[in-house]
């Protein structure tokens, strides 16, 4: 009974699971069809005819626009930690005072919705003039990753030993060299977990990138999709497969990463 029971949680998992996933293979599948086959009645499960013409004109149109998310991102990492990394350790290591104010202004910041700020820094950028350049929406897109940087890596760092911190003190360590030398390095999996959270959010942003960047000569690709459905609205062999181009970059490195997302999201949640 229980062995049967086993299985049948098992088979409705798989079933619930490619529900979910059916999706994304219709986005492949829809990627590698031909133009003429678009429109089968009923159409086909699998590209049976496959093609390459939807992949080859993302390469050609679109590769502008990966490259400048790419930077984005890697942008908005550089800067969430260079700001979150020592915010954190002040708050866990050094208490200063209004540290626990200052945590509860970061959480209630992360619920302001994105199009308030978006137009707040409409009216900053378009009198700095740094409107429609991507060191702006960079600056943007780290306003949504650092307080939950910050909040990460404060539990992280709050359950490292004293006794860790204290070695390093007798060393002569003062408490810079102790930031960068000891609580760096044991921070390892919180600081890959809030660097992946936060390239994810500037590599699939829209609200920042639509609002802040629409005449820029550097645009993301969530723009570049949504130029290309509105001059490319039948072709959708290519919309598709921009979108498959897209996606790889982010499921890449969350399978590379997983392991030490899952160890950094459940870092000082539980103590011995």
């Amino acid at each position: 009974m229980i062995a049967s029971r086993g299985w049948a949680k098992s088979a409705l998992g798989l079933v619930l699971t490619g529900l979910m996933l059916f999706p994304v293979y219709w986005m492949i599948n829809v990627s590698l069809t031909r133009d003429q086959d678009m429109r089968k009645s009923p159409p086909y499960l699998w590209p049976s005819n496959g093609t390459l013409e939807g992949y080859r004109a993302v390469l050609e149109q679109q590769g502008p626009y990966l490259v400048t998310s790419l930077v984005i991102g890697l942008g908005t990492v550089a800067l969430t930690l260079v700001i979150a990394a020592p915010a954190a350790y002040s708050l866990a290591k050094l208490r200063p005072k209004g540290g626990g104010a200052l945590s509860f202004v970061l959480l209630i910041a992360q619920m302001i919705p994105g199009i308030i700020m978006a137009m707040g820094f409409y009216a900053i950028f378009l009198s700095t003039g740094v409107l429609n350049t991507v060191p702006g929406l960079i600056v943007a897109d780290s306003t949504l990753a650092v307080p939950f940087a910050v909040l990460v890596l404060t539990t992280f760092m709050s359950g490292i030993p004293e006794e860790l911190m204290q070695a390093a003190r007798v060393d002569g360590a003062g408490a810079m060299r102790t930031f960068w030398s000891v609580v760096l390095p044991v921070s390892r999996n919180s600081i890959i977990t809030v660097s992946l959270f936060a390239f994810l959010w500037a590599w699939s942003d829209f609200i920042f990138a639509s609002t802040l960047d629409q005449g820029g000569d550097h645009q993301p690709i969530t723009l570049g999709i949504y130029h290309y459905i509105g001059n490319n609205n039948q072709q959708w062999n290519a919309i598709m497969a921009t979108a498959v181009v897209a996606s790889i970059p982010a499921t890449a490195l969350l399978v590379i990463a997983q392991r030490y997302v899952a160890a950094g999201v459940t870092a000082g949640a539980v103590k011995d």
